[in-house]
């Protein structure tokens, strides 16, 4: 458990005695509400920390006391720019007057050193919890996670604060950062070790040549800049009481405006030293010397950081910002070391110890430089934090086995299911079958609103996209009415696509569900197409309502007159008119336009019939709303029609759409359809798994309770080897989209093209004998639409062609192998 804040206290150190009488006057003069006249006034020093002194001010009587907190510079002779309470306390009155950032509120602010002795400034007491050991001994497995998941949030949240729009535009210069700091830093490390002082290190020297070398461009640019706030660790965090969120954001001493990655690789310098004031010496982190039961790993709480925050992943640079944090740390543990020295370092004999280890951080530092792999290039894909209990939610999953966080969401993601979406299908069925069939069942969007209320929402947004749509919209925000939590909602939970494969499975088990978490295509692939590859004002515009589930949408590519598996061949013209486009043509298989609620089209056409052929294609968004588009009729497969979704065929005559709609641009419908058949594509291989899954299960449980020529079917066996082989096809298939999932994610689409197509080819085909054996199982009842199993057969038999011929996918493979053979 963390060591409550009350806790913290004790007896004012002599080296900070001052007068207390001076103290009340002032604080019953400036502080609104402080007791003039209280039975009580008391004064306690808090242990923790080695910088500002802090004090709890207690007043007041036994049944109404007050508590504030007090925070001041330190008595003697500071270097200079050093323990600048006075900027401490902009920055909190700017946050907590302005933003959702959790700071403590501020009260007063005194400069005159005549009072106390030196300037302070007086703020409200947090009751809480602080976590002085980075492990969190004491602490549940499960919460371990949740905590450091709340503390990525923090961070996030303090470096999403607008400081042009709260006042702290000239609260530091925001590029050149790390040049400065190297800078400052050196000056003040060699202050502190001047004559009669400390011994200097000759390699510190050394590190701060390679640091000034290697210094990132985007430290330059100013890219990475916005509010830092210097000393950001889980022990400067005031948490909830009993709930694992961060309620306060303290000790602010080093706040600037600055790059923002030096926030973030500071807060991560557990995971590679482990550094305490009353440790003797710096000795392994935690990467190292091994994560504690529940704790997330350091990419795992990178990735946690950069989905809140929108940030990039850091792999680039990551060696250069854990070095300077290191050398910084240093510079500071050697000041306190003089301030030990001379007898007033706030953390009193404590920091006895702060020589050494800044030698030692120093050392540290040029061991990690040297180290040739200090990050994934990538986000985690398979994470640490893996569950015993998977083997008995998926039997023979391989080493694929999720982290603790998708298996919390799986199983919310089941339970919701098995509640919600099962009971409800042949309510679906029945509506979809009746004359009624065009329009949306009002039981489907209530569980819409259960779905975004249980965090069920936009699961299949990846990381990297979600990042990108952030940047674009940082300031759109408010123009759609969003609260902050609502406006985090629409991009998911910050999964990777492998992340998203085992959720992904569990809503292919219904061909209602992935609507219902809006998860379903083609909606999937195009809004991934806008994060991609849309402008601010194509993602405001379009992108918004999507991720809200307010509006659908189709992909409009295939026509009726041409072989479509070839995409030059399509024939539909978008013409430019001034500022608009023209479209004249046919589409069909447009699936999703027949829904009531679909407003937007993606359209591939061609702009120029004469350009060399993978530059004559582009993809521009049409509202579906626009003169000239007519809904000839819906397109069956295998006698479905599947409404409300549908597949139409639709005739566009002299379409007007505005230029701005037009995607990347003229010309770029190739390169944007290469990166859309990526993710989107392999959803529907993620949730042919779930189908196949379905339908084993439909049949286990038909063959245990039905009997054939005086013995149940499970007792035949025929049967039993069938379903044998069965499980061991759906099992390999399994790993192999798993596989193309992880490939997806670490090395894109162009590099896991290969193993992409074999996923295609194989996932509907596996699935298409797991159902047609579960069909032939159930006899009659199979092919009837009593139960789920003719549907499935039907999508699954449909992506063999709707997600590019077995044909066009078998000649990538084939063609990827005779290349590798080439080069033997």
């Amino acid at each position: 458990m963390g060591s409550s804040t009350g806790d913290l206290v004790t007896r004012v150190q002599s080296a900070h005695l001052f007068d207390h009488d001076a103290l009340f006057r002032f604080a019953a003069d400036n502080v609104s509400g402080f007791p003039t006249n209280p039975f009580q006034f008391k004064v306690s020093q808090f242990g923790h920390g080695q910088s500002n002194p802090t004090f709890l001010i207690e007043v007041g009587s036994e049944s109404s006391l007050k508590r504030y907190v007090l925070r001041k510079k330190p008595p003697g002779k500071l270097l200079q720019s050093a323990h600048a309470v006075e900027r401490e306390f902009q920055v909190l009155r700017a946050l907590g007057e302005h933003t959702q950032v959790p700071v403590p509120k501020v009260f007063c602010l005194c400069t005159d050193p005549t009072v106390i002795g030196t300037a302070f400034y007086i703020m409200e007491f947090m009751e809480g919890r602080i976590f002085i050991d980075p492990k969190l001994p004491n602490v549940a497995p499960e919460r371990r996670s949740a905590l450091y998941r709340a503390t990525a949030k923090a961070l996030a949240s303090l470096h999403s604060a607008d400081v042009d729009a709260i006042g702290l535009e000239n609260y530091g210069r925001r590029g050149n950062y790390c040049k400065r700091q190297i800078d400052r830093w050196f000056k003040q490390y060699l202050a502190s070790t001047s004559e009669g002082k400390p011994e200097r290190n000759t390699k510190m020297f050394e590190l701060v040549d390679w640091l000034r070398k290697s210094i990132p461009a985007e430290d330059s640019t100013g890219a990475t800049s916005g509010l830092v706030h210097g000393d950001f660790r889980i022990d400067n965090l005031v948490f909830h009481p009993s709930e694992d969120r961060v309620i306060g954001i303290i000790d602010w001493e080093l706040s600037t405006l600055g790059n923002q990655m030096c926030d973030v690789a500071y807060s991560c310098m557990h995971y590679i030293v482990n550094v305490q004031l009353d440790n003797e010496h710096v000795s392994e982190g935690l990467e190292t010397a091994g994560l504690p039961e529940g704790m997330l790993s350091l990419p795992e709480f990178l990735l946690e950081y950069c989905s809140a925050s929108g940030k990039p992943w850091p792999a680039a640079n990551w060696k250069f910002y854990v070095a300077f944090s290191m050398f910084r740390a240093a510079s500071i543990y050697t000041g306190v070391y003089n301030r030990w020295l001379m007898g007033n370092a706030s953390a009193g004999e404590r920091a006895r110890n702060t020589g050494t280890q800044a030698n030692e951080l120093i050392e540290s530092a040029l061991g990690y430089i040297a180290r040739d792999n200090v990050l994934p290039e990538h986000p985690p894909s398979v994470q640490r934090d893996m569950s015993p209990s998977y083997e008995s939610l998926v039997d023979g999953s391989g080493r694929f086995i999720p982290n603790r966080k998708v298996l919390e969401l799986r199983h919310k993601l089941i339970k919701f299911m098995e509640t919600h979406i099962y009971p409800m299908e042949n309510e679906f069925s029945k509506l979809a079958q009746s004359d009624k069939r065009w329009t949306i069942h009002p039981e489907e969007e209530k569980l819409k609103e259960m779905a975004k209320r249980e965090g069920l929402w936009n699961l299949f947004v990846p990381v990297d996209s979600a990042a990108r749509a952030r940047r674009e919209l940082a300031a759109t925000e408010n123009k759609h009415n969003l609260s902050g939590r609502s406006f985090d909602q629409l991009f998911g939970e910050g999964l990777t696509n492998l992340e998203y494969g085992y959720l992904c499975e569990i809503m292919g088990r219904s061909v209602w569900a992935p609507q219902v978490f809006n998860c379903g295509a083609p909606d999937t692939g195009n809004m991934e197409v806008i994060l991609r590859y849309g402008n601010k004002e194509q993602i405001s515009e379009w992108l918004i309502p999507l991720l809200e589930g307010k509006i659908r949408s189709g992909f409009a590519m295939t026509e009726p007159q041409v072989a479509s598996s070839d995409a030059t061949n399509i024939e539909c013209s978008i013409r430019r008119q001034g500022d608009s486009y023209v479209i004249n043509g046919t589409k069909w298989w447009t699936s999703g336009a027949m829904d009531p609620r679909c407003r937007v089209l993606i359209l591939m056409g061609k702009t120029d019939f004469n350009a060399p052929k993978h530059k004559q294609q582009s993809m521009i968004l049409v509202d579906m709303r626009t003169p000239g588009i007519r809904v000839k009729r819906p397109l069956t497969v295998f006698g479905f029609d599947d409404a409300p979704h549908g597949h139409a065929e639709i005739s566009f005559e002299n379409v007007v759409v505005p230029a701005k709609n037009i995607l990347l641009g003229e010309g770029r419908g190739f390169e944007i359809a290469q990166g859309r058949l990526g993710p989107g594509r392999l959803h529907h291989c993620m949730r042919l798994i779930g189908a196949a899954e379905r339908g084993m299960e439909l049949m286990a449980q038909r063959a245990l309770s039905r009997k054939t020529f005086g013995k149940f079917i499970a007792q035949h066996g025929s049967f039993v080897s069938d379903l044998a082989k069965l499980r061991v096809e759906l099992e390999g298939t399994r790993l192999l989209v798993l596989e193309a999932a992880d490939h997806l994610d670490k090395f894109g689409n162009k590099k896991a093209r290969g193993i992409l197509a074999m996923a295609k080819v194989a996932a509907p085909n596996m699935a298409l004998k797991v159902l047609d054996t579960a069909i032939q199982v159930h006899g009659a009842a199979g092919v009837s639409s009593d139960t789920v199993l003719a549907h499935l057969w039907a999508t699954a038999r449909t992506l063999r062609i709707a997600d590019g011929p077995d044909e066009v996918h078998l000649g990538t493979i084939g063609k990827l192998e005779l290349q590798r053979a080439s080069k033997l």
